[in-house]
């Protein structure tokens, strides 16, 4: 790690944590420790920024004062940040936090900046739509009109509101039908029911004066349930033409850029709303804020593409086929959706939660931000400069950047800190980190992965993830709880200190993995599994590793098990997206390679019999990588000429469906069901009595 353009600044806070720096320095090279260099010590940092080279700087408080420091030196891109205080020293272990510092300098200093992730171009310009009843979105859209472009959407009336004096923006009534798109470009459909056209209406309030009942008020709205259909309020507006009580034409739809949903029930009813959408309620206050932050998605934007997406390894459908839902139904911003037998995800609607890749089977949906091999990088070198510094049982803390970060911030201020054996690891969403990143984890000589789900719509997929891992290395050899999910923000700091605290070291694989992560799941599996299995405690006891592992149902690793119903039509094989199962090519043979299989259930749902079912588990023999016969049989002949017609159950099967219909009533004619297509024809001819054209008559 030596370089001479490179200076690491290193800060103990007003000396409120241990920084030993005879022990830093080595390891870290150009390092220097402070104890104010936000303060007294200011003029060593802008030295070096004054002498170039790269500046890193173990304080993430001060970041407004240093940057504003690097500017003036011209040095805004070459100086960095990166957090020592909250993530180790803040610790009552500060003394024991040694190893741990200089993995966390090594990892922030060394490591290059993952490459940038593909963009998505968003625009929203100021066309807000506001929904709701007549007095509160009319309220609003007065307010407003000066910073947006607003159209209204009445949707109730609302005591004696009326209809602004002065046309400067549409303004609808009518009932919301479906609410679709995203910021910058949403879609309303609506119907309407008021037989006043307000878009036709020139707001003259003849047919206010003309209704005997005084069913129309001044927003123009009509209580059908007050009139009484003398349509004096037709005649009054004959001219205009914009009363119309049998309007057939009610459907209605406009885009805008943005949305202010005033409903008592939002028109979108998902976990996470997308940008520019805002259902604050009825609530003033609430109301207000909501405004606030809609007024600053205007102008045009730059987003992540937080997923890719690989299409040939989809196990979602074939031919009309339903397979694998679990991104489908995990999506908390409805941006998955099926896509004939794959899906599409949309970038626009898309947050970038990462759930979505967590509880993907095949690896075709991988979160890029940041990118499994790059997270994967981190964690191998901060494990590798961890023990490397003395540092053992070490424990990789996953959390999310914000949430998370904020949550392990009041524990360093509030509690006792991280323990010193415990090393986080931030990700932009911890929902993203899945069974590869536990288990790769795991192989590369952590002994523990924690993920903290501060920020987390819903832990129940992180939560299954860990649940098979544990089962597999359990079963392994490998003692006590190694993966657990903490279920905490910055207001729950307590539970997260008592769950890690508490926490005893659990049994760590011998010898440490060299491999990387991969970007392929299904790959960083593979080599992550082999090397806990080649080093499994198991395999030195007496009993020796199991042949399996059972699973809990949703496991993406098990077998299809194939009943006598199979009759070897082979729909399967065409069906299953991973290759797990194939038909032989010298004979009527089903084939099965359990390592390919993902437990997607296309295989079940294509079967015509019923024949097949899933069972989760994992092989640990190499017969897991060895295609074995599912079922086989043997070959049906024709019993007039013996040549080959198929396999005997699946011409077993069709006889047995065949028997009942009144063509094969006879003895005689299903035994023609055995016989190939030129001996049925044969038969027949031989046999049944047949018209011949002497015999025929005018």
């Amino acid at each position: 790690m030596q370089n001479a353009r490179k200076q690491i600044h290193v800060c103990d806070c007003n000396r409120s944590f241990t920084l030993d720096a005879e022990r830093l320095s080595p390891a870290a090279g150009n390092l220097a420790c402070h104890h104010a260099l936000c303060g007294a010590e200011l003029p060593a940092l802008e030295a070096d920024l004054a002498a170039g080279g790269e500046i890193f700087v173990s304080c993430t408080q001060e970041t407004a004062l240093f940057g504003e420091l690097a500017e003036s030196q011209q040095a805004g891109q070459r100086i960095h940040f990166f957090n020592l205080r909250e993530n180790a020293g803040w610790s009552v272990e500060s003394a024991q936090a040694t190893p741990k510092l200089a993995a966390l300098i090594a990892a922030a200093t060394t490591l290059p900046e993952p490459e940038p992730v593909p963009a998505v171009q968003m625009r929203a310009g100021r066309s807000l739509l506001i929904i709701g009843e007549a007095g509160a979105a009319l309220g609003w859209a007065e307010r407003l009109a000066g910073s947006f472009e607003p159209a209204v959407l009445i949707t109730q009336r609302a005591g004696e509101v009326e209809l602004p004096v002065v046309n400067d923006y549409p303004v609808w009534s009518g009932k919301p039908v479906k609410l679709s798109g995203h910021l910058g470009a949403f879609e309303l459909h609506w119907t309407q029911h008021n037989p006043i056209d307000l878009e036709l209406c020139v707001r003259c309030n003849a047919c206010v004066k003309a209704c005997p009942e005084g069913a129309i008020g001044f927003d123009l709205q009509v209580d059908l349930d007050a009139c009484r259909s003398h349509r004096a309020c037709v005649a009054a507006c004959s001219e205009i033409g914009a009363i119309d009580f049998a309007r057939k034409d009610i459907a209605r739809s406009e885009r805008f850029d943005q949305v202010l949903d005033l409903s008592a029930e939002p028109l979108l009813k998902r976990v996470e709303l997308p940008d520019g959408y805002a259902a604050p309620g009825r609530d003033p206050f609430e109301q207000a804020l909501a405004v606030q932050a809609l007024g600053e998605f205007i102008g045009e934007f730059e987003k992540p593409r937080y997923v890719a997406f690989d299409a040939g390894l989809c196990a979602h459908s074939r031919s009309k086929k339903t397979g694998c839902t679990n991104c489908i139904e995990v999506c908390a911003t409805e941006a998955i959706r099926a896509n004939g037998d794959v899906i599409a995800v949309d970038p626009y609607l898309c947050k970038g939660c990462g759930t979505c890749s967590t509880v993907c089977p095949s690896g075709a949906l991988g979160f890029q931000f940041p990118r499994v091999p790059d997270v994967g990088q981190r964690v191998k070198t901060l494990l590798a400069e961890y023990a490397q510094a003395g540092g053992t049982e070490a424990c990789i803390l996953f959390h999310s950047a914000e949430a998370g970060t904020a949550a392990i911030g009041r524990l360093a201020r509030r509690g006792r800190g991280l323990p010193a054996r415990v090393i986080p690891v931030e990700v932009w969403s911890a929902d993203a980190v899945g069974l590869d990143l536990m288990l790769g984890s795991l192989a590369l000589g952590a002994c523990q992965v924690a993920v903290l789900a501060a920020g987390s719509h819903d832990a129940a997929p992180l939560r299954a993830q860990a649940g098979h891992g544990q089962t597999i290395l359990s079963a392994l050899g490998y003692a006590g709880e190694h993966l657990r999910i903490v279920e905490a923000d910055a207001d729950d700091w307590q539970v997260l200190e008592t769950a890690l605290w508490s926490w005893a070291p659990a049994t760590a694989v011998a010898t440490p993995a060299r491999f990387r992560l991969l970007p392929k799941k299904r790959e960083t599996l593979d080599f992550a599994l082999r090397h806990l299995v080649e080093h499994a405690p198991a395999a030195k006891a007496e009993a020796g590793l199991p042949a399996a592992i059972a699973l809990k149902a949703g496991a993406p690793f098990g077998q299809v098990v194939a009943s006598d119903a199979c009759t070897l039509c082979m729909a399967c094989t065409g069906a299953c997206p991973a290759s797990a199962l194939r038909a032989s090519g010298d004979r009527y043979r089903l084939e099965f390679v359990e390592k390919n299989c993902l437990q997607c259930g296309l295989c079940v749902s294509s079967c015509p019999e019923s024949a097949l079912s899933l069972e989760p588990r994992l092989l640990l023999t190499e017969d897991a990588r060895r295609a074995r016969a599912l079922r086989e049989a043997d070959i049906f002949h024709c019993t007039a000429c013996g040549k080959a017609m198929g396999a005997t159950p699946l011409i077993e099967a069709m006889i047995t469906r065949l028997s009942g219909h009144s063509m094969f009533a006879t003895e005689a004619e299903r035994a023609r069901l055995r016989m190939c297509a030129d001996c049925r024809v044969i038969d027949m001819m031989k046999t049944e009595p047949a018209v011949k054209a002497w015999d025929l008559s005018e």
